[in-house]
């Protein structure tokens, strides 16, 4: 049964009291139209609200919103299950059984999720040359070093993986420290890996955005993952650029960051502030 996220935008805000008892409502009703309302996520101040449901239809969907209380959602989309399962959280917080979470950053505000995520990407460098002088074979193994080392540390920090895209992984956080000391436990072991392999050194670029799940051109988390993906291919080889964000969020978690100033990337209107995660 697909998946789907509708987002509503209700004036003047909306109190997480008010989201829990609508949602009580869609429990209710959604047995009768055949969906399954799994979370909502609420935005008290902004008076946006997101809901992630299991429906054979977005009409079946907002039908339930329409007969339990009339807030029908202004959008609603088709989302894969993998990123679905983004939204879900996992082993990182513990979801509040109501089923309604508040979004905030501040992880001490009696919210187990701040609804953020950071979309984190890995490069290996001049993947293409390396298959070229080494071999089919050769360039394969040195993929697989790459595949091994960056799930070894998804799997240290209780994440996992979103996709293979090559000569890469794409991953998800909610915790943007999370993600970045990811990205540094990566960065070393490649460095221990070309120091005891020298004449194969493997190099690897990591960019990563943070966001909320917001929706551009029927697409969840479209711009963030854009963004981390053109931060990843501004990085230089060995080198994590970050967006100012995901900076902002590991603010007094003990990481330093080197301000890049604002960088020129592919496909956005203005320069983007970016900053270089210190590994070394």
């Amino acid at each position: 049964m697909p998946t789907y996220m509708d987002i509503h935008e209700i004036p003047g805000g909306v109190s997480l009291q008010e989201v829990a008892k609508a949602h009580a409502a869609d429990l209710k009703v959604q047995g009768k139209y055949g969906v399954e309302y799994d979370r909502c996520w609420v935005n008290e101040a902004a008076g946006k609200v997101f809901c992630l449901c299991h429906a054979p239809s977005a009409e079946a969907a907002t039908q339930v919103h329409r007969e339990a209380h009339g807030l029908v959602p202004f959008n609603i989309i088709e989302v894969e299950a993998r990123v679905a399962d983004l939204f879900l959280g996992g082993s990182e917080v513990d979801l509040d059984p109501s089923g309604v979470v508040r979004m905030t950053a501040d992880r001490h505000n009696n919210a187990p999720d701040p609804a953020i995520r950071t979309i984190l990407f890995t490069d290996i460098v001049e993947s293409t040359t390396l298959t070229q002088s080494l071999g089919d074979e050769a360039a394969l193994l040195m993929l697989g070093v790459h595949d091994t080392i960056v799930r070894d540390a998804l799997s240290a920090l209780g994440r996992r993986e979103v996709k293979h895209i090559g000569d890469g992984i794409m991953a998800s956080f909610v915790s943007a420290a999370s993600a970045v000391r990811c990205a540094i436990q990566i960065q070393h072991e490649l460095d221990e890996h070309a120091k005891a392999t020298p004449e194969r050194p493997l190099k690897v670029r990591v960019g990563a955005a943070a966001g909320e799940p917001v929706e551009q051109h029927n697409d969840l988390f479209g711009s963030t993952v854009q963004l981390a993906c053109r931060l990843c291919g501004h990085a230089a080889p060995e080198q994590i650029v970050v967006s100012n964000v995901v900076a902002e969020l590991c603010i007094g978690k003990g990481l330093r960051f080197e301000d890049l100033g604002e960088v020129v990337l592919k496909g956005f209107r203005y320069p983007v502030r970016a900053h270089a995660a210190a590994w070394r």
